[in-house]
């Protein structure tokens, strides 16, 4: 007969695995981190275990320099892995928080311990989660490390805001014009780059275009600020495009100022213009445009060949365009982004006509694949969204360079692409009437606070599902959906006035004022605002 009792017989081992976190990695090159300590500590709290059956895995899961906010760790991850492998039986932490400072995180990872049957342990806090007190503990603890990690976050949100507000560089890209001083984080004036930055400002004021600015510094081959990155890599030093150009007239570092939350402050650099020049450069970029401008197509109307047809002479997009000429023609094209950004004489496609460029495609198409959805029979009784699928199930890219006038198709079951010679006079530029002539009389604010109200009505009505579906329906983009159906929010006064008024003032009113004036809750500030014009 056994002479040892049943309380005497071994334990089954408690395989144990010490997860380990530090937010930062500075130290961490150091023969002994912080790691290492939060192992050591935990190893010892095993190891007073050992009657229990309790065993140190030799896997370690130590995550350096990763956050607790998120579970977006490799060790974390290698963890979890190894539980659903069964090896591990025993999670054991120096700090609750060393697992996780989120709260539906850390909710998530208890639940999963619990469903793979694992026990969670955190050494400095004496607990685990074999007992329901231990769970409300830790849900209470876990609760504080959230709340520190927000104080700690609105911290440095209020000191990075108190840093600008005394003027101080914070980081970033440099602006062109200064460096860096890296002993006392300052920016010093770079005088090369700050006659560049002068010359900018004052050819804007001549030429009031964005795209003249970037069309002439290019041509005298001036370049962006070079920037030196991590991994010795190096950014910057590109041509400029209209963007860049418009970052640079928007800057306030460059009379000595740093904007934070909207409003002005006195900076710790050196201005490198004059106030006045800079207010007259603002009060130019943000005036209503005198001359009628290409408006630029980019998520607000889509053409039949857009996102397909690209500017192969520059390996770049073409996107669908407009611009009218008192109200009446309505010009469609083809436009090179690289042209939009950088200047027509950069480009040797610029433009082609809408309707003879999508013709010369579709002809080209029925030569190569005889889909009998092409013809005019089936062609004709579709929408735009309609031959737009069409298009796509066949072709998987359609270039077209106007410097060779070759036009080329790549099929989506085909490796080979197709050439045909389609010269740039074959593509001439030709206005097309406006579909809608007699709306042409009505000011363009009444037109959109009419088609708004007809958008609502759909919407109540059960016609339409929602916005975005409307937005498929007239062919324009959702986002400018949602700027029509911002006129709604103006005062039933200002949309009387909007709708019955005979002042020619509806005709001039600028469309973003409006707009600002929309999202004004107090309808007495809107009057105000509104008597203004």
């Amino acid at each position: 007969m056994d002479s040892h009792s049943s309380d005497s017989k071994e334990k089954p081992q408690n395989k144990c695995a010490i997860y380990t976190r530090v937010s930062t990695s500075e130290g961490l090159e150091r023969e002994f981190t912080s790691l290492d300590n939060q192992r050591e500590s935990s190893e010892s709290y095993i190891q007073s275990q050992k009657t229990e059956g309790w065993i140190v895995l030799p896997d370690r899961y130590d995550d350096g320099g990763y956050t607790g906010a998120n579970t977006d760790r490799p060790a974390l991850q290698k963890l979890i892995s190894d539980i659903k492998e069964d090896k591990i039986n025993c999670v054991v932490v120096y700090k609750v928080d060393r697992l996780s400072r989120s709260l539906l995180d850390f909710s998530k990872l208890l639940e999963f311990f619990d469903q793979n049957k694992v026990t969670f342990v955190s050494v400095t806090q004496h607990f685990n989660t074999n007992s329901s007190m231990g769970r409300l503990t830790l849900n209470i603890l876990l609760s504080f490390a959230q709340f520190e990690r927000e104080i700690i976050s609105e911290r440095t949100r209020d000191k990075m805001g108190a840093a600008k507000k005394k003027g101080k560089w914070i980081g970033g890209s440099l602006p062109l014009g200064y460096n860096l001083n890296k002993e006392n984080h300052r920016l010093v004036v770079n005088p090369a780059e700050a006659v560049i930055v002068k010359e900018l400002f004052d050819l804007y004021l001549k030429e009031r275009s964005l795209l003249s600015v970037t069309k002439i510094v290019n041509e005298k081959g001036y370049r962006t600020k070079i920037r030196y990155m991590a991994d010795n890599k190096v950014g910057g030093g590109v041509r400029f495009t209209t963007t860049s150009i418009e970052k640079i007239l928007n800057n306030a570092h460059y009379i000595g100022k740093v904007r934070y939350q909207g409003t002005l402050y006195p900076g710790e650099q050196e201005p490198i213009l004059d106030d006045q020049t800079f207010m007259q450069v603002q009060d130019a970029l943000h005036s209503h445009p005198a001359k009628p401008q290409i408006r630029t197509p980019t998520g607000k109307k889509i053409g039949l060949l857009s996102h397909i047809l690209k500017c192969s002479a520059c390996n770049k997009s073409m996107y669908y365009s407009h611009s009218s000429k008192h109200g009446k023609i309505r010009y469609c094209h083809y436009v090179c982004s690289n042209a939009q950004k950088r200047g027509y004489q950069d480009c040797p496609t610029k433009l082609v006509n809408v309707g003879l460029m999508e013709t010369k495609v579709l002809d080209s198409l029925m030569k190569i694949t005889k889909d009998q959805r092409l013809t005019p029979k089936e062609w004709d009784t579709c929408n735009l969204e309609e031959k737009r699928t069409i298009l796509q199930s066949l072709v998987k890219e359609i270039g077209y360079n106007g410097k060779d006038g070759i036009l080329e198709i790549l099929l989506n079951d085909k490796k080979k692409t197709f050439k045909f010679e389609v010269s740039k006079d074959e593509l001439k530029y030709h206005p097309m009437p406006p579909r809608q002539q007699p709306m042409q009389t009505v000011p363009q604010l009444r037109q959109n606070l009419l088609l708004a109200h007809q958008i609502q009505g759909l919407i109540s009505e059960g016609k339409a599902k929602d916005l975005k579906q409307v937005a498929g329906w007239l062919n324009i983009s959702h986002v400018r959906i949602c700027q029509i159906m911002g006129m709604l929010f103006l005062s039933p006064e200002i949309q009387e006035e909007n709708l019955l008024s005979t002042d020619k003032k509806i005709f001039e009113i600028p469309e973003y004022k409006v707009n600002e004036i929309a999202k004004e809750m107090d309808w007495k500030k809107q009057k105000d605002r509104w008597k203004m014009f």
